[in-house]
């Protein structure tokens, strides 16, 4: 029997471990690039195809988890965007765009009238507590897309409440929730007063508030 001494063994092995690594890094890259390349392409599909290899084989990599988590949004698996963006969001528990599209893939399906009273309104609050959460770690950024969407978001769920029957229906709430969404464009406004798409989206707030204090 050929004798081979511990210190071989474990150089052995060393050299293996090395070599596999090596491969699975390489191996990742490569999805990673086609991934990456894919989303270039508008293809997210394709993306998706990619980016699950890479993150199987690399599951910690916060860049191809948030590109993932992007493919599967904009090709409209929100419940899987979700999901990844939960796993990137504790990689990286700062990045406001990651919060920002999780809010729009809860906002999607808090809008599914196929689903429950609960779940859309924990998706509507959700979505809400995301937007606020960029708001906070990106104040100086991108908050006026994160203030528009967050203006919008507080409108449906103010619409919901005004809506929803049995213990979900609540008017103070819907009233409550109707004035953050005029407040959120109202803010966006005082900067860019040239915005006349966020005027519209005013109008619409405060119309709806007055049909919702109206309401008996």
């Amino acid at each position: 029997m050929l004798f081979i001494n511990w210190k071989m063994r474990l150089s052995f092995i060393a050299f293996l471990v090395s070599v596999f690594s090596f491969e699975s890094a390489s191996s990742q890259n490569a999805y990673y690039k086609l991934g990456q390349q894919a989303i270039m392409d508008g293809n997210f599909k394709a993306a998706v195809a990619q980016l699950e290899k890479a993150c199987l084989i690399d599951s910690t990599n916060s860049s191809a988890l948030w590109m993932l988590g992007y493919s599967y949004y904009h090709s409209e698996n929100y419940k899987k965007s979700i999901v990844i963006f939960n796993k990137e969001i504790l990689i990286s528990p700062t990045d406001a765009m990651a919060y920002y599209y999780r809010a729009r893939a809860k906002s999607y399906l808090g809008r599914d009238n196929q689903i429950s009273q609960s779940e859309k309104e924990k998706f509507m609050v959700g979505a809400i507590f995301d937007l606020t959460k960029a708001i906070g770690f990106d104040p100086n950024g991108n908050e006026n897309k994160y203030y528009q969407t967050r203006g919008i978001a507080y409108r449906e769920f103010g619409m919901f409440k005004i809506q929803a029957t049995g213990h979900y229906y609540d008017k103070a709430i819907a009233i409550s929730s109707l004035k953050a969404s005029i407040k959120d464009f109202e803010k966006i406004l005082a900067d860019n007063p040239g915005r006349t798409d966020i005027a519209t989206l005013l109008d619409v707030s405060k119309q709806k508030l007055e049909e919702v204090s109206a309401k008996k």
